[in-house]
């Protein structure tokens, strides 16, 4: 069995692609096989890195996302993937609105599956210090874990 996982803020170059890279990792060492995407609700960093800090966070944990891009969320997303996570209520809103009525996808907030974080947002490092993003990377990889032990469960 392979899920497909699409994590969702913003602008597409903090919280989701470091979200992606997160679950990516934790799925590596469970041995799953997860497709995994990030994207934004808005459209202002298409095509661009992430955020130098969001690559310095990530290449500290071993991991090079220099290579990603930010895109913005599709229609096609909704039926693509099997579960869309917004990253911050917010989000969560616009991609209720921005979901064709024929999406198949799970539709919920990450932090929803990280106990005693019900409800939260993956903090936003964008206009604070180098240090908001640990912050960040610690919130998605408590919440890569959950997803890996859901779809271990799962097989």
């Amino acid at each position: 069995m392979s899920a497909s996982v699409l994590f969702v803020c913003l602008g597409n170059i903090c919280r989701s692609p470091l979200a992606e890279a997160a679950l990516r990792a934790e799925a590596e060492r469970a041995g799953l096989s997860v497709t995994v995407d990030s994207a934004g609700t808005g459209d202002w960093h298409v095509g661009s890195p992430p955020d130098r800090r969001a690559q310095a966070v990530a290449l500290r944990h071993g991991i090079d996302i220099s290579c990603y891009r930010g895109r913005q969320v599709t229609a096609g997303d909704f039926r693509r993937f099997d579960h869309v996570f917004a990253l911050d209520p917010e989000n969560l809103r616009n991609l209720r609105r921005m979901r064709p009525s024929d999406g198949t996808a799970e539709l919920r907030l990450l932090m929803d599956l990280v106990p005693g974080r019900e409800g939260s947002g993956v903090t936003d490092p964008y206009f604070g210090d180098d240090a908001g993003f640990d912050v960040t990377w610690d919130d998605v990889t408590r919440a890569a874990r959950a997803i890996v032990e859901r779809l271990l469960e799962q097989e």
